[in-house]
């Protein structure tokens, strides 16, 4: 019933917890347990694997599930959740599922019954066996099952997005995909050079019944467009395109119909500064490659910087991720890479504190002594700071407590 599914369970209760996942596992699920919320946020936020469901009970000892899946949904779109809750919190559920979760069922419960309403809330898994391409964010993993559907057409594709973000990599992965995969694959830069008629002709006898891709379709010479449309027809090949973020500007440049003839089958790649979990995963992806030149290789990369490089803005997107990784394993002195060794140049700012980051520092300690006074008891820390135990559990994520 669930093979090859990927759950996390966040389940305090040993017994309950080591119960669900021998069950689990016995019906194929790989299976990640967390005893609670501080565990459980990183594990879901930034995954290893693409999930397929979260398995979370309702009262935790470091919070609720709910302030976890408020936390997730306030940055993403996490998987699905079929949270657990006895009978007493049945109207905290009720509120979860109007807030987007899945379902909820109570205790105590059959296991059958669980597993059939753990099935129904699980999306269906066409990509299934398609690792992450583009990124592990729900946006990142539709650019590519877009991108595998349109392999199996043979329609002319264009690939929209700013720099860096990997068009040409799209492009090469619809042609892999497709039944064309041992045809020619041929790419005409209009970006870098001037594609006339006589040009864009030449490339479309060499590439017969293969896959011909446009870069920058929109810098394509009127009279090489003219070529196109005739030879689009009754094409031979396929054609893929690629282009900026702006379509407004593209259809001043290009002829109507072929700009609608691209805008029928779009693929549009979200820039990474809205998908900052996937800045995150590509950092991790180029890490062993490039660590790997290393004489002594270091261990990892900080928490901190993870941080650092999900708030980043990412203007040039992966290129960027990719430079600012490649220059910070050189830098780095220590066994891990560093915030100050992914983003230097805040070091130059590091003299004069802003008054955010003050403040932050101020609520960091009262915070600590807070939970020291009342041995990490996060609803009488809550009670001493005169705030509530959301509030207070929020901040301590924001601060990294």
């Amino acid at each position: 019933m669930l093979e090859g599914r990927r759950i996390v369970l966040v389940e305090d209760d040993k017994i309950m917890g080591a119960s669900l996942v021998q069950r689990l596992t016995l019906e194929g699920a790989e299976v990640e347990w967390h005893r609670g919320v501080a565990r459980a946020l990183p594990a879901i936020r930034t995954p290893r694997k693409v999930l397929d469901a979260v398995v979370c009970d309702i009262r935790l000892p470091d919070g609720t599930g709910e302030e976890l899946y408020d936390t997730l949904t306030s940055t993403g779109h996490p998987p699905p959740f079929l949270f657990i809750t006895g009978q007493g919190g049945v109207a905290q559920a009720v509120r979860l599922i109007r807030s987007g979760a899945a379902d909820y069922i109570t205790k105590p419960f059959e296991i059958g019954a669980f597993l059939k309403r753990l099935a129904t809330v699980m999306r269906p898994r066409a990509d299934q066996d398609m690792p992450p391409e583009t990124g592990i964010s729900a946006a990142a993993r539709a650019v590519d099952r877009q991108v595998a559907e349109a392999a199996l057409r043979e329609t002319a594709l264009l690939i929209r997005g700013g720099s860096g973000l990997g068009k040409m990599r799209l492009a090469r992965r619809v042609h892999d995909l497709s039944d064309r995969k041992v045809a020619p694959f041929l790419v005409c830069n209009a970006l870098r050079d001037t594609v006339g008629a006589e040009e864009l002709q030449r490339a479309i006898e060499q590439v017969r019944d293969g896959s011909l891709v446009i870069v920058g379709i929109a810098r394509l010479a009127p009279a090489a467009q003219d070529v196109l449309m005739t030879a689009l027809a009754a094409p031979p090949f396929r054609l893929i395109a690629t282009a900026g973020p702006q379509a407004a500007e593209d259809a001043q440049a290009l002829r109507s119909d072929l700009v609608a003839l691209l805008r029928s089958h779009e693929v549009v790649v979200p820039p990474l500064a809205d998908r900052p979990d996937d800045a995150v995963w590509l950092a991790a992806q180029l890490f062993p490659g490039l660590n790997a030149r290393r004489a002594v290789p270091l261990i990892g990369i900080t928490a901190a910087a993870e941080d650092a490089l999900r708030s980043h803005d990412w203007p040039d997107n992966g290129r960027e991720v990719r430079a600012r990784l490649m220059r910070a394993i050189e830098a780095a002195e220590g066994e891990m890479v560093l915030t100050s060794d992914i983003f230097p140049e805040r070091a130059a700012d590091a003299t004069l504190r802003s008054l955010a980051e003050v403040r932050d520092a101020a609520e960091r300690a009262q915070i600590v002594a807070a939970l020291d006074r009342t041995s990490g008891q996060v609803g009488e820390a809550a009670r001493l700071l005169r705030v509530s135990r959301t509030t207070l559990w929020e901040k301590m994520q924001k601060l990294g407590l």
